[in-house]
């Protein structure tokens, strides 16, 4: 993807989400909808998935980050620093333990703290982006599983990442009242 393309659409994305989460009355944004991945008898609301955008996001940019400074294992989950493989059981218990942590620490706030916190990661992404030149944006992020595997791609994937989670959102029953 190219610079347009990426800020395009990670703004658009943005914009649709934000007037989807703002349509939402106060119980549908705090009702139980989804079971952790990481304890099932921890339930997510909308705003706990609204607010995990921004985890990821910070992440990414982290980890691009890291690959333009030149670590050897940016990424980090299919191999540990030691370079030994870990297992995808492996990769997804670290992921959902992190994104548990998150989301317990983020618990309760408002909507409009919410869009301060994915705000703020947003403008983490925006910034990334007006730093990386064209032949950056197009260099593979070893071992991204997202999108290409190219920086840019991966930095456009946390728009999709937001309407993943408000398809799984709506497919809960968010909607329904």
């Amino acid at each position: 993807m190219n610079r347009v393309e990426i800020e395009s659409t990670l703004n658009n994305d943005r914009v649709w989400l934000l007037k989807a989460m703002s349509e939402l009355s106060d119980e549908q944004l705090r009702r139980p909808l989804t079971p952790s991945e990481h304890d099932p008898s921890n339930m997510w609301t909308a705003i706990d998935h609204f607010v995990h955008l921004a985890l990821i996001e910070r992440n990414f940019a982290a980890m691009i980050r890291r690959h333009i400074s030149g670590a050897p294992n940016p990424v980090g989950l299919l191999n540990d620093d030691s370079g030994k493989a870990r297992t995808r059981d492996q990769i997804m218990a670290s992921v959902h333990a992190m994104t548990e942590e998150w989301q317990i620490e983020h618990r309760g706030i408002s909507l409009s703290e919410a869009i301060a916190v994915t705000s703020s990661a947003r403008a983490v992404s925006l910034q990334l982006l007006s730093e990386l030149s064209d032949e950056q944006l197009e260099e593979t992020l070893p071992g991204a599983p997202w999108a290409d595997g190219t920086i840019g791609g991966v930095l456009s994937a946390n728009a999709g990442h937001g309407r993943m989670h408000w398809g799984w959102s709506k497919d809960a029953g968010l909607l329904e009242h």
